[in-house]
């Protein structure tokens, strides 16, 4: 199959579920069902190579055969292939034996789906769903990680498109990961965190960065920690199905129980990526106010809004010798008073590297604008005392609702980053000093203005109604669900 064939193959599955489950809800079959699909033919493959190797001894094959995962008997795609009734038991506990079979790198992976609820999925739905994806073999030989990987990745994709509002929690704009891999430029044996890791999209690009480069990527160590069980289930599939297996990702409330520890104090790494959920408000505040990881180094930010509680959690986390991170946030973590006390601080300390205004639409499904805040522990001299702002609010491509980066886009807001010089209405160096003067605002606007609008990124009259018109439409379901709610 080409890419576009396998692609077209694995969202024909979705099709099935068309009208029986919210399109938000797909991620949670299809994910688990695809992986399980994976593990099986390529377990298959495996016992094949070594009957070859073994000129057909069956016994000697048995025996020399080595699998990546294991597939215990009676749990195998096969076996739930052949199952008619309660087929949804049989998934249910095919994949939970796989998962205790492979318990240092599986436990867990498949979800919490709940594969056997009739009214949701019948025996007719899945059988269906079953038969799709044994159309084809998804072994190593005939879908190589490459290829799967990128086709994952595109489901992804897709399925934050049907998952509305909630997307944004497990989807980070590939093109903005893509320049944010770029500038953080991880090197092989670097240690890589996302604290905040969604589906795992900033940390798998760092290693496919090393690998288009040339370099040895599997010498990389990756790091993630994800609240909500389904995404970091899928962040581990999707590396897994990119062939990389040197990664950990766990589970957990990033703020109230960080995952990766060293000696009671927080593990620290060379590179941090983030993309955090923005001015949450269900946060524990008074615990973070008596840290035990002294996070709170710059102060304790307001309740209804946490954005500085991530950013030092980042802080903390960094190397002391090299530590460099990169995070996605909305403006306002750059002017808002009630934070300006922790700016201040970090500003103070020469940590911030450069500031990145993006434009609209590069959050999922919001049409705020982006910026990117880039912090160093270990400034190179020319950069000591300085903040680089670059103001690239019209570097940015719309299509309706979505904003993407192009080639160009990135190359030249990469290039401004990497030459830390100062481009007529494009970007700045700033004293420190000067940022502290202005009650340490770092509102972009305050240091450069952008270049006047050329209107590439218009969009015709046709296209703006219609986006106007599907936000419409949006808020019209949401409001019917919520009647519907209060009714109950």
């Amino acid at each position: 199959m080409t890419q576009q064939q396998l692609e077209k193959y694995l969202w024909g599955a979705a099709t099935q579920l068309r009208g029986t489950i919210d399109a938000g809800d797909y991620k949670q079959y299809i994910f688990p069902l695809l992986f399980f699909k994976r593990i099986c033919d390529v377990y298959d493959e495996e016992f094949e190579n070594a009957l070859k190797e073994s000129d057909g001894d069956m016994e000697y094959a048995a025996f020399a055969e080595h699998h990546h995962f294991l597939v215990p008997e009676g749990a195998h795609w096969k076996d739930v292939r052949e199952t008619t009734t309660n087929v949804g038991i049989a998934l249910q506990e095919a994949m939970r034996a796989i998962e205790k079979a492979n318990p240092d790198t599986l436990y867990g992976i498949f979800g919490d789906a709940s594969w056997t609820n009739k009214d949701r999925l019948s025996d007719e739905t899945l059988t269906n769903l079953i038969e799709h994806y044994s159309q084809h073999k998804l072994s190593l030989s005939n879908v190589a990680d490459d290829k799967l990987g990128n086709a994952y990745e595109y489901l992804i994709k897709e399925f934050a498109d049907d998952s509305g509002h909630t997307a944004a929690e497990f989807y980070t704009n590939r093109t903005v990961v893509k320049l944010m891999t770029l500038i953080m430029d991880p090197q092989p044996g670097e240690s890589v965190y996302d604290p905040t890791c969604g589906s795992g999209g900033l940390l798998l690009n760092c290693a496919l960065h090393l690998k288009e480069e040339g370099k040895e990527y599997r010498t990389l160590k990756l790091y993630g920690q994800e609240i909500n069980l389904l995404t970091s289930a899928i962040a581990r599939m999707n590396m897994f199905m990119h062939g990389i297996e040197e990664f950990s990702i766990v589970r957990g409330d990033t703020l109230a129980n960080p995952a990766f520890l060293h000696n009671d104090e927080l593990k620290t790494f060379n590179v941090i990526l983030a993309n955090p959920p923005y001015s949450i408000k269900a946060w524990d505040q008074k615990s973070f106010a008596n840290d035990p990881y002294g996070r709170n180094l710059w102060g304790v930010p307001p309740q209804g809004c946490a954005d500085y509680a991530f950013q030092q959690h980042i802080q903390k986390s960094l190397d002391l010798q090299n530590g460099r991170s990169i995070s996605l946030w909305p403006h306002g973590i750059l002017f808002r008073d009630s934070e300006a006390a922790m700016r201040r601080k970090m500003i103070e300390e020469d940590l911030v590297d450069c500031v990145i205004g993006l434009g609209p639409n590069l959050f999922y499904n919001s049409p705020m604008e982006a910026c990117l805040l880039i912090t160093s522990n270990n400034k190179p001299a020319h950069k000591k005392g300085q903040i680089l702002f670059i103001n690239a609010v019209n570097e940015v491509k719309q299509e309706k609702t979505i904003g993407f980066l192009e080639d160009k886009h990135i190359q030249k807001i990469f290039n401004a980053y990497s030459t830390y010089s100062d481009q007529e209405k494009f970007s700045k160096r700033v004293d420190t000093s000067e940022v502290l003067g202005k009650n340490a605002n770092m509102s972009i606007s305050l240091y450069i203005r952008p270049e006047a609008h050329s209107g590439e990124n218009d969009i015709s009259f046709n296209d703006a109604y219609a986006t106007w018109n599907e936000s419409s439409n949006e808020l019209t379901k949401s409001m019917n669900q919520l009647f519907k709610i209060l009714e109950k």
